[in-house]
């Protein structure tokens, strides 16, 4: 997988935190990082399917069946 360098803006206390565990755990900041925001996106996946879910019943959104679908993009 390619590495990408990135700059972002982040509270003080949570750099702070991120540099106690790196150290505490002799990982790099950037590998903790990248393992905290995959978990979060994992989490993330989880919320939006319960809000799909929820709006579905609701009847904010429609299921589009398969066939439909196969059809549309000539598969």
């Amino acid at each position: 997988m390619k590495k990408v360098r990135s700059t972002f803006t982040i509270s003080d206390y949570i750099i702070d935190e991120l540099e106690e565990v790196a150290k505490e755990l002799n990982e790099k900041k950037s590998h903790i990082v990248e393992k905290a925001l995959s978990l979060y996106f994992d989490y993330l996946d989880t919320q939006l399917a319960d809000k799909r879910l929820n709006d579905l019943k609701k009847g904010k959104e429609k299921l589009i069946n398969a066939d439909e679908v196969f059809k549309e993009l000539g598969l």
